[in-house]
């Protein structure tokens, strides 16, 4: 077996131990948003808390929103976030290559 198996071997058991040790580790543990914390919080601290707005969705479709629905909704704007930021960081490497290229096309 070459060196390279055996770190990918042990970086895949890892990674396997990373995914599943929380689930067994925190099987009685509450998870909520900052939001909720933050209100939590702000009531202690001063007594009775109102919120200013809601949002816009739970307004439009009279409710509140599934927690499926705001996951897919928070990983589709990560999703985005992450291709523009891609995109940007793709053209500026290009547009280096691209200077390089029309540079020595000129000295030439």
């Amino acid at each position: 077996m070459s060196k390279n198996t055996k770190t990918v071997i042990i970086l895949l058991v890892v990674a396997v131990l990373i995914a599943f040790v929380p689930l067994f580790a925190l099987r009685d543990a509450e998870f909520g948003g900052s939001d909720d914390a933050g209100s939590v919080m702000v009531e202690e601290i001063h007594g009775e808390y109102e919120p200013w707005a809601t949002p816009v969705l739970e307004e439009i479709i009279g409710g509140e929103l599934p927690g499926e629905v705001e996951s897919l909704l928070f990983c589709v704007q990560t999703g985005i976030g992450v291709g523009v930021i891609a995109f940007v960081m793709g053209r500026l490497v290009e547009r280096k290559k691209w200077m390089k290229k029309t540079g020595e096309e000129q000295e030439l």
